[in-house]
């Protein structure tokens, strides 16, 4: 028997087209963004991260999005998680699959997800669950993460146009080639819609050091010709390192290498800070062994990732 682990509470209503469903949010709770798309489509998780393959139903209908903050909530991601997953299970949903940080595919899960991005939503690489439910035409996906002084709660809603598309298929994304680092806008840009990410491999930074080469870089010149053109696009700039030294050192340094790349981009370059967010997931997603010095030299990178799709 699962436990609450709040006593205060609050209501929420969900918009329309999930109106059967009522969530009780931890009192403090507040929205802190919203958004709906009437006729859309959404390829919702409904599997882990493995080997740049991801199981997804793909979705067509009306979707919501909702993000709230629990400003001093010191709950856990668990505890935040489990009374909102027993008031789904109680209205009718069935669970079609739920995880949490590693399990789910770490950093690449996360950033397959269409969340509201910062700082109305934050997720910890190192800390965030998630499930995606059906109850007949009705879909939810919910990520729950936390900062040091709160937590986060981000809702999908999708109502399918009829029953079809709301079938699960299973169906696997196959895996995309990585760009060239030295591509023009418009083949960056074309490989960000397509696969989600660029890595900026001809970034150089000296060894050990967050500080960026004072030289013209090719991929951050494209980078900013593509936000130029895509006002409403949002990147999330993400750091890599090999695995030498600890988990807490390298994510740390890598995420000082992001933000030395948005700051580039935004001083040098003119891009808007509101289109860049700056992360660092360490060594936690190699692209290949990091047993070799050249292994080790490909897995240091920072990554752009679209984190929210140009409509």
């Amino acid at each position: 028997m699962r436990r609450f682990f709040c006593a205060a509470f609050f209501l929420v209503a969900l918009p329309a087209q999930a109106e059967q469903l009522q969530l009780t949010l931890p009192a403090g709770a507040s929205v802190s963004s919203e958004r709906t798309h009437a006729a859309t489509s959404y390829a919702l998780p409904i599997g882990p991260w493995r080997n740049d393959t991801m199981a997804r139903s793909t979705l067509e209908g009306t979707r919501s999005d909702t993000a709230w903050r629990l400003r001093g909530n010191q709950q856990t991601t668990l505890q935040i998680l489990a009374p909102l997953r027993d008031q789904i299970e109680a209205a009718g949903y069935i669970l079609m699959y739920q995880c949490e940080t590693d399990a789910c595919g770490g950093f690449d899960f996360r950033y397959a997800l269409d969340l509201i991005p910062e700082p109305e939503m934050h997720v910890d690489l190192g800390d965030f669950r998630y499930l995606a439910a059906q109850n007949g035409n009705d879909w939810i996906a919910l990520t729950v993460s936390r900062s040091s002084e709160s937590g986060f709660v981000h809702l999908t809603t999708m109502t399918v146009q009829d029953a079809s598309p709301g079938t699960p298929d299973n169906d696997l994304a196959a895996p995309q080639p990585s760009p060239e680092p030295d591509s023009p806008a418009g083949d960056l840009g074309q490989a960000l819609e397509s696969t989600g990410k660029v890595a900026l491999d001809d970034l150089v930074f000296a060894s050990g050091a967050s500080k960026l080469a004072e030289e013209d870089f090719a991929s951050l010149s494209a980078l900013a010709d593509y936000l130029a053109t895509r006002p409403e696009a949002r990147i999330a700039l993400v750091g890599h390192t090999d695995n030498s030294g600890s988990l807490a050192a390298n994510v740390a340094l890598s995420k000082d290498r992001a933000a030395a790349v948005r700051k580039r981009l935004i001083e040098k370059l003119g891009v808007p800070a509101e289109q860049l967010t700056a992360e660092g997931a360490g060594w936690l997603s190699p692209r290949t062994s990091n047993l070799t010095p050249e292994g080790r030299e490909k897995n240091r990178r920072v990554e752009a990732v679209l984190a929210s799709t140009p409509r």
